[in-house]
């Protein structure tokens, strides 16, 4: 078996630099810096963050370059009010362009789930937009298929 080219860790509070890496890796990928780069989270917020147990940021780092973030996933734990377990959401899944097709996406979502075991976590769930084939696929490979419709509600 060929050893992976990347490991998976979760960024900690004290990972400033790599989480800077991170979000920066994701407005790379989704071409959209102004919403992951121009107002990075300070090191209070940040550091809460990190230390939410309901909060979970993995990051894919390239084996060769050990600080180069090559994929990432940011999820959230839902802790459910009918039962005691909890629902985790993939709120962010993002592997660089060169590094597609390595099998970075699903590492991220497989290291996603001992972190979801832990928290009495019964489903992970993830959104997809209609038309992303590549995506699609993968969530198909991993999952079930549901066809829901999604409304973003403003709060102003």
């Amino acid at each position: 078996m060929t050893p992976t080219p990347f490991t998976i860790t979760r960024l900690t509070p004290a990972d400033t630099a790599r989480f800077e890496a991170w979000l920066t890796m994701f407005g790379e990928v989704f071409a959209d810096m102004e919403t992951y780069t121009a107002a990075m989270p300070g090191k209070a917020y940040r550091e809460e963050l990190l230390s939410d147990r309901n909060f979970i940021a993995l990051a894919a780092m390239d084996k060769e370059q050990p600080e180069k973030v090559i994929g990432g996933l940011a999820a959230y734990v839902l802790p459910k009010f009918e039962q005691e377990r909890s629902e985790v959401y993939i709120y962010d899944l993002a592997v660089t362009e060169p590094r597609r097709r390595e099998g970075i996406a699903t590492a991220l979502i497989e290291a996603l789930k001992p972190h979801a075991r832990a928290r009495g976590a019964w489903v992970i769930f993830v959104q997809a937009d209609h038309g992303d084939a590549p995506v699609i696929a993968l969530y198909t490979k991993l999952g079930t298929r549901e066809e829901v419709l999604h409304f973003d509600i403003g709060v102003g």
